[in-house]
């Protein structure tokens, strides 16, 4: 399984990104908006990680131009945001498929919440 993380700061990208190698997924990565939606077009990956708060295209774009693409607007969008959850309503009506707080907590235990909720979605987006 392929997951694409979209995410601009180093820490961030690095924690999660070996929680996920360890969870056994292999993962490609963007550090912008703009790179993320060529990764996600380039690679096809069965899921993606995105940040809100990117450079050169916001997250919230980077989602709305996912979901309009015909070749990528299948793959489910996990998004990651610092901001809390006053915009997950919004979020999931754009398009995304979940909404994970970031917290300092969760990358203290290995990003485990991250990963339970990552193979929860993606054993029901295989069934």
């Amino acid at each position: 399984m392929k997951i694409l993380l979209i995410e601009d700061s180093k820490f961030q990208r690095t924690a999660n990104g070996r929680a996920l190698i360890r969870a056994g997924y292999d993962v490609v990565y963007a550090v912008d908006g703009e790179e993320g939606l060529g990764a996600a077009r380039e690679n096809l990956p069965d899921l993606i990680l995105l940040d809100m708060m990117l450079p050169k295209v916001s997250g919230l774009d980077v989602l709305r131009a996912l979901k309009a693409d015909v070749l990528v607007k299948h793959i489910p969008v996990v998004v990651l945001s610092g901001l809390g959850q006053s915009n997950e309503a919004k979020l999931l009506k754009e398009g995304a498929t979940a909404f994970f707080m970031k917290s300092k907590e969760s990358f203290e235990n290995n990003s485990l919440a991250l990963i339970q909720a990552l193979q929860s979605l993606l054993t029901v987006s295989k069934a």
